[in-house]
C-alpha cells in the first residue's frame, strides 16, 4: 500500500527542503509492515538515527502549524525522546541502562585520544569497552552480589579463576570528535549454563552528542582458572548473577521496544494530522504581528 504522503505530494508539491522528511517518513511506513523475527528488537529494522529522525518529522508538523492539543502531544515526545533517550537506544536492545543495574560506563573523550584527523583513534574504542567491561564485572562485586564479593573481584585478576579476553571484533559506525562523552553497556547474548566455560558479551559505545552508537563490539570470553592453567566452567554464584541479568535484559528489550513502536505510532498520527492530509499548507508564518 501506497503512503499516504502520495498524496499531499501530487495535489500540493512539497518544497525541495522537505523532500528527506517526506522519505524518512516513507521509510517509516516500510517499518510498520515489516515482521519483526523472534527476539530481534523493535528498532532492528530502522536506521541507526531513528531517535533525531523522529525530532525531524515532528518538527515538519509544527512548520505546517499544529493545534493545541497537537502541540502538546509533539512536546511529550520530544520531552520522552530527550530524557529517556538511553532507554530507547539501547534498553530496546536489552542493554540495561539503570545506575548499579549491571553496570554503566561513562568517559569523557578527551585530546589524547584524537587521530591526526581529529577523530577518535580507533583502538580507544576497545579501550572503552575493557574499561566498561572490568566495571561491569565489579558492579556485581560492589552493588549486585556482595556476598561474593572477593570472587566476583578475583575475576579481573590472575590469581584464581579469571575471565580473559579472546578475541574482540568492532564494528565502526561513525567518527566521533572532541567534545563527546562515550556511554558504553555491555549484554549477554546467551543465558549462560552450568557447563558454560566461554560466553559472548555485546557492547554499545554510544556517543552522548549524536545519541547514537558509534561503535559496536563482540568480546568473546574466556572462563580460565590460573590454578591449574586451563577454562574452568562458571561458579554457580555467578551462574546465579548471569541468569538473572539475561532475563532483565529480555524485559528491558520488551519494554522499551514496545515505548520505541509507541512513540514512532504517536508521531505518525501527529504527521496525519497535520502535513499528511488532503488539505495541508505550509505555516510560513506571517510578517505581520
Amino acid at each position: 500500500m501506497r503512503p499516504r504522503l502520495a498524496r499531499f505530494a501530487l495535489s500540493n508539491p512539497a518544497p525541495a527542503s522537505l523532500q528527506p522528511g517526506i522519505q524518512r517518513a516513507a521509510r517509516h511506513t516500510r517499518f510498520q509492515s515489516t515482521t519483526l523475527r523472534s527476539g530481534e528488537p523493535a528498532t532492528a529494522s530502522l536506521s541507526p538515527r531513528w531517535l533525531s529522525e523522529l525530532k525531524n518529522r515532528i518538527g515538519k508538523c509544527i512548520m505546517f502549524g499544529l493545534s493545541a492539543g497537537q502541540t502538546n502531544e509533539a512536546c511529550s515526545i520530544l520531552k520522552e525522546l530527550v530524557v529517556d533517550w538511553r532507554e530507547l537506544v539501547a534498553g530496546s536492545e536489552g542493554f540495561l541502562t539503570g545506575k548499579n543495574r549491571r553496570g554503566l560506563f561513562r568517559q569523557e573523550v578527551v585530546w589524547g585520544e584524537m587521530d591526526s584527523m581529529g577523530h577518535v583513534n580507533n583502538v580507544m574504542y576497545n579501550r572503552y569497552a575493557e574499561s566498561a567491561r572490568v566495571n561491569w564485572t565489579l558492579n556485581f562485586a560492589n552493588a549486585l552480589d556482595p556476598a561474593h564479593k572477593a570472587e566476583w573481584k578475583a575475576l579481573v585478576t590472575p590469581s584464581d579463576v579469571g575471565l580473559i579476553l579472546r578475541s574482540i571484533r568492532t564494528d565502526y559506525k561513525f567518527p566521533m570528535k572532541w567534545p563527546d562523552k562515550v556511554t558504553v553497556l555491555h549484554k549477554l547474548r546467551d543465558q549462560p549454563n552450568s557447563d558454560t566455560d566461554h560466553f559472548i558479551l555485546d557492547v554499545l559505545i554510544l556517543s552522548e552528542v549524536h545519541r547514537r552508537p558509534a561503535a559496536r563490539c563482540v568480546e568473546d570470553i574466556v572462563v580460565y582458572d590460573y590454578k591449574v592453567g586451563r577454562k574452568s566452567p562458571l561458579k554457580p554464584f555467578m551462574v546465579g548473577q548471569f541468569r538473572e541479568t539475561f532475563a532483565l535484559q529480555e524485559q528491558a528489550k520488551e519494554k522499551y521496544g514496545m515505548r520505541v513502536t509507541e512513540l514512532i505510532k504517536r508521531v505518525r498520527e501527529l504527521e496525519e494530522g497535520s502535513w499528511d492530509r488532503p488539505d495541508a499548507k505550509e505555516d510560513m508564518g506571517s510578517a505581520n504581528p
